[in-house]
Formats: C-alpha cells, sequence, structure tokens
C-alpha cells in the first residue's frame, strides 16, 4: 500500500507526534509499504531551526527506508496563540500544495496534534479524491482551552464545527485513547468508523539500563536518587509544580528533580528554580533521540506530569510506555482517567493527584526509601512493556488505513486495543 502521512512534527524532532509516525512507519517499510510523510524543517518547540538545517520550499531525503519531504512554513515557537496559528495554517497550505505533486497514493492520513494538518490532510485528499485517516492525538480545540490559551467565543465555536466536520468527513478516525473515542460518539459521530490506537514503546530500543555515569558525573547526579520527568515543558504540563515538591524537599539532599527537554514554559521554570535557589532541581537541555535511553537511564522514576484539568483525564501520556520499557516506576501526576486505569492494571507506578506538591513530595520519599516498593513497580513495569508494542499499534494502525483505502471506513472501529 502507498501511504501519504502529514504530521507537522518529525525526527529530528522527539515529541509524541514525531515519534508516534516515525516509529510505527518503520514497521510499515518494513513490511512492504511505500510510506511519504509530508512535514516541516525541523525547529519543536523552540521555533527555531534545527543546526544543520533550513526553511526551504521543498526538500526531500530517505530516512530508514521513509520518503521524508519538508515545506517551508511560518516558524513560531511554541507558545502564544496568535503567531503559533500562523505556523499551524502555513503547514495546512505548503503541505497541501506539496501533496499534489506527489505520486497518487492509496490512501492519506494526518495527525494531530497540530489540528490543521489535519485540515491539510482532507483538503488534499478531497482534491485527490482519496480516502483521508484522521488520526487522532488530542482533542483540539478543547486542550487549548484547557491550558488557558484560548477563552470561549465566536472563533472557538467554529473551531468545533470544523472539528467535527473533519470527523465525519474523514473515512476513518483513529483516536490515541479510548475516552477520544466516546467523546466522538457522544457528539454524533458513528462508532464504527472510529478505531482506537493507542500509543506503545519500541521494546527493542528502550530497554533497562544503568545509569551512564558519564552523563551523571555531569549533571550531578551520580549518587542521587533521581526522578526524572523527560519531555515538552509546555502549557499543559503544570511543571511548576514539580519545582513547588522541590521546595519541600530542600532537606533531602539524596533526591534530585531532572527536568529534561524544552517547551513553552522553560524558561519560566528555569527562572523560577534560580530565584527560589533550588539546588536540587537539574535542567536537562534538549536532547536528540538516539540519547533518551540514556536520559532515561539517569532516572529511578520516571515522572508523568498534567495539568488538573478534566480535559487531560482522556489523555496517555507516551512518556509512560518508555518509562516501563526501561524498567522504571512511573510516578503519575494527572487527574484520574484512562492513563490512570492503565497505571493500576499493570501495577508500573504510584498515581497521586496532580498540581498538589505535597502528595508528590511525600510520594519521592517514599519511593527513595523503600527500597522494596520500588523494586517491586519497576519490576511489574518492565513485565508490562511488551503489552504496549509499537509494533502491534503499528499492524493496527495499518488495518485502520487499508480499511479506508478499500472503501470499508465503516468497519474501522473493529480495530481497537
Amino acid at each position: 500500500m502507498k501511504i501519504l502521512f502529514l504530521t507537522e512534527n518529525f525526527p529530528p524532532e522527539t515529541n509524541a507526534a514525531a515519534t508516534r509516525v516515525y516509529e510505527r512507519a518503520l514497521y510499515w517499510v518494513r513490511d512492504g509499504h511505500q510510506v511519504t510523510v509530508i512535514t516541516s524543517a525541523p525547529n519543536f518547540p523552540q521555533g527555531r531551526l534545527h543546526e544543520g538545517w533550513q526553511n526551504r520550499w521543498h526538500q526531500t531525503e530517505l530516512m530508514d527506508g521513509i520518503r521524508v519531504v519538508r515545506v517551508k512554513t511560518y516558524i513560531a515557537a511554541n507558545r502564544g496563540t496568535a503567531r503559533r496559528t500562523l505556523d499551524f495554517i502555513s503547514f495546512m497550505v505548503t503541505a497541501c500544495v506539496a501533496g499534489l505533486f506527489e505520486k497518487r497514493p492509496d490512501v492519506i492520513a494526518a495527525t494531530s496534534p497540530q489540528f490543521f494538518a489535519a485540515v491539510g490532510g482532507w483538503l488534499l485528499a478531497a482534491v485527490r479524491r482519496l480516502p483521508f485517516v484522521f488520526e487522532l492525538g488530542d482533542l483540539w480545540p478543547a486542550s487549548i482551552v484547557a491550558v488557558g490559551a484560548m477563552r470561549p467565543s465566536l472563533s472557538l465555536r467554529l473551531l468545533e464545527k470544523l472539528e467535527l466536520f473533519l470527523y465525519r468527513r474523514a473515512a476513518c478516525v483513529a483516536a490515541l485513547t479510548h475516552t477520544f473515542k466516546e467523546n466522538l460518539i457522544s457528539r454524533g459521530i458513528a462508532a464504527d468508523k472510529i478505531a482506537v490506537v493507542i500509543n506503545g514503546v519500541d521494546s527493542w530500543r528502550y530497554t533497562p539500563q544503568t545509569r551512564d555515569q558519564n552523563l551523571a558525573e555531569q549533571w550531578g547526579l551520580g549518587d542521587k536518587f533521581v526522578l526524572g520527568y523527560v519531555g515538552t515543558h509546555g502549557m499543559a504540563h503544570g511543571l511548576s509544580n514539580i519545582l513547588a515538591a522541590a521546595e519541600i524537599l530542600r532537606d533531602r539532599d539524596d533526591i534530585r528533580f531532572l527536568l529534561a527537554g524544552d517547551g513553552a514554559e522553560r524558561a519560566a521554570l528555569l527562572a523560577q528554580a534560580a530565584k527560589s535557589e533550588l539546588k536540587n532541581v537539574v535542567f536537562l537541555p534538549p536532547q536528540p533521540k538516539a540519547m533518551m535511553p540514556k536520559v532515561w537511564s539517569l532516572c529511578d522514576i520516571a515522572l508523568v506530569h498534567l495539568k488538573d484539568t478534566p480535559t487531560f483525564a482522556g489523555v496517555i501520556p507516551s512518556k509512560m510506555f518508555e518509562a516501563m520499557g526501561m524498567g522504571l516506576p512511573v510516578l503519575m501526576a494527572l487527574p484520574t482517567g484512562e492513563a490512570s486505569a492503565i497505571l493500576a492494571r499493570d501495577g508500573a507506578g504510584l498515581h497521586i493527584p496532580p498540581e498538589n506538591p505535597e502528595a508528590l513530595a511525600n510520594a519521592a520519599r517514599t519511593l527513595c526509601d523503600d527500597h522494596e516498593l520500588r523494586n517491586r513497580l519497576a519490576r511489574q513495569s518492565l513485565a508490562a512493556a511488551p503489552r504496549h508494542s509499537r509494533e502491534v499499534q503499528a499492524q493496527q494502525m495499518i488495518q485502520v488505513l487499508e480499511a479506508a483505502a478499500q472503501g470499508r471506513g465503516g468497519n474501522a472501529g473493529g480495530n481497537t486495543t
């Protein structure tokens, strides 16, 4: 099958959407499918081109068997609304135009976030009279309202109408969580066209390993108990809560909080930590994808963290599966929902209330001091990892794409995890 996939984020970017599309596509190529990805020049989340890249109108490369087409966009940092929206819309336009000149695929797919990539995918599919698959990675625009980036307004209502229009016009919708599917059904979208294909982990890429001593010594973590947050430092993640917990734990010199990555809130977090003179918080700058297992190796505990808003009860952060692959206990601070249910079922860690620094500090003390508990959670976390195989989910996603390509979109709902 020939697949044309639109995603604004793709390696060397390391956010969840980039990783998900890339890792699944590797399996599709291995199994004989032809995959073309239309994306932008790497710049997320800083809004600066990665070293060695240019923001050209059209550039192509072959990445591990995947044909990658990069188009020019208006580049903006992952913060604010106006400039970021221009970024989104520019990708929608240039990706759609580039797609017109690609060899005719069997199916066109696009992933959210960001939402306008899906708009571009639908437009391109409509013009070329091809089936369109919407991979729903985020309930947008609900998620931007949840983080306070947008308030209820006429423009929001229009965006919601466009959102529903895309769901209805898609041959299939591949939702990343069951909660997303339930949301769409409650809003009138046919259940049989919605599949659920959740995030997962490449077990060969993320495996238990001893702490990288060179990296640990470089950042003063050699003999410390490390709780690590690895990922985007965005408005949705509520990471100031981690700094508040670090304040409470000033007296525990054996405990360190590691924040690895970048994002809209990183500068503010650095300033807050400096103002409070937090010596127990370490900020590791963004690292290339190949370094991620080494970064995880620094951690004794994986922090999975989101703001306390009902919208995020239906989110399943992909970093929890990477942590499982590494054999790390997960300390989850987000609203009770689908992710916490998976964590409880797998016995892979502890769930605490979000944006509650006392609860986070108490859990950090407990996990540091109770070796038996920590070791048991680590064993259960590693044992659960194969249940969240990226390879299996790549196969499930191919079934969705094939159903759309063959005109069987109404059967997609049977392809669920």
